[in-house]
């Protein structure tokens, strides 16, 4: 049940994005759902090695670095999933600092299982 809920929080920071960032489009909730799944394989699947691979340049920007990571990885999440669009690289920054925040307040919110 938590998962799902986390799920959800996540489909509606996706939904926020969309409705605050402009150049960030979601045609549905279906959309949504599906975005927030591609997003969170992503992240597990993907965004690990890119930032064992990108870590000097990390380090060098004091993690700064990571947030152009995060807009890599929800720009890639635009071209897979359908009916999730990105126009831009600042539109998926703006959007992944928007998913981001979204998200952290609602679970933060949520609490601990």
């Amino acid at each position: 049940m938590y998962l799902l809920l986390r799920w959800l929080i996540s489909a509606g920071s996706v939904m926020a994005a969309a409705y605050l960032v402009p150049g960030v489009h979601v045609a549905n909730l279906w959309s949504a759902l599906i975005a927030a799944l591609v997003i969170g394989l992503i992240n597990a699947l993907i965004r690990p090695l890119i930032l064992l691979l990108t870590l000097p340049v990390n380090i060098l920007t004091l993690g700064l670095f990571t947030l152009v990571i995060n807009a890599l990885m929800f720009w890639l999440a635009s071209s897979i999933a359908k009916g999730f669009d990105v126009s831009s690289f600042s539109a998926a920054f703006w959007g992944a600092l928007v998913y981001w925040l979204v998200s952290w307040i609602a679970n933060g919110l949520l609490g601990k299982e």
